[in-house]
C-alpha cells in the first residue's frame, strides 16, 4: 500500500522544513539505496525542536552543553521519523542530503551521492515505536516506487560507515520491518 506521493522529490502529506543543507545531485536516476540512521538531541532524549534545529543550521550551543560541539556541524536527512509516527522531510529526495559522511556500499563511497537517507528519533538501545516501523515500512515503498533503482539496497548507517557509525543500533528490529514491507507491499 503506497499511499504517499512524491512530487519534485518532496512527499505530500507531511511536514516540510527545508533544510539549507543539502546540494545538487548529478543525476537523480543514480539513487540506489536507502539508509537509516537514529538521532536523538539530546543524547537520550526525545521530543523537542532540537533534531529539526541542527538540520536547519539553528541549534543553540546554549540550550545544552552536548550541542557546543555540534551546533556548527551542516548536516541533514531527506525525512525524520519521531517516536509518535510524525514524518518531517528536510530535503527533496532529488538532491543529496548530508547524512552519510565518509562511507562505502558495496564498493561503491560517497554514498551521499547515490543514497536517501531516514533518521528515526531514538538510540542504538531503546526500542523504537511502532508508529516508526509503520511509517518507515510506509516511506519505503513510497521511495521504492519513485526510485526503482533502490529494489532490496537498504542499509543502516552502521553498515555504510562501519567502525564511524553504530545507528540504527541493536534495536532496530530488521526482520520486522522486513516483514512489514512485504506485507504492506502485497496490501
Amino acid at each position: 500500500m503506497v499511499d504517499w506521493q512524491i512530487k519534485k522529490g518532496w512527499l505530500d502529506k507531511v511536514e516540510l522544513r527545508p533544510s539549507p543543507h543539502f546540494d545538487r545531485r548529478d543525476k537523480v536516476g543514480d539513487i540506489h539505496l536507502l539508509v537509516i540512521h537514529n538521532i536523538s538531541l539530546p543524547p537520550g532524549e526525545f521530543g523537542g525542536p532540537y533534531i529539526t534545529d541542527l538540520f536547519l543550521g539553528n541549534l543553540d550551543a546554549n540550550a545544552d552543553p552536548f550541542f557546543e560541539d555540534i551546533c556548527q556541524l551542516r548536516v541533514s536527512a531527506h525525512c525524520l521519523i519521531r517516536r509518535d509516527g510524525q514524518v518531517i522531510q528536510y530535503v527533496s529526495f532529488d538532491n543529496r542530503a548530508w547524512h552519510a559522511g565518509v562511507s562505502c556500499y558495496l564498493g561503491q563511497e560517497k554514498c551521499n551521492d547515490f543514497s536517501i537517507g531516514i533518521e528515526l528519533e531514538g538510540t542504538d538501545n531503546i526500542p523504537y515505536t511502532e508508529q516508526q516501523y509503520q511509517q518507515l515500512a510506509r516511506l519505503t515503498l513510497a521511495l521504492k516506487n519513485a526510485y526503482p533503482n533502490i529494489k532490496d539496497n537498504i542499509a543502516g548507517h552502521s553498515e555504510i560507515a562501519p567502525g564511524r557509525k553504530t545507528d540504527p543500533g541493536e534495536s532496530f528490529d530488521w526482520h520486522y520491518y522486513k516483514e512489514l514491507l512485504n506485507s504492506q507491499d502485497t496490501e
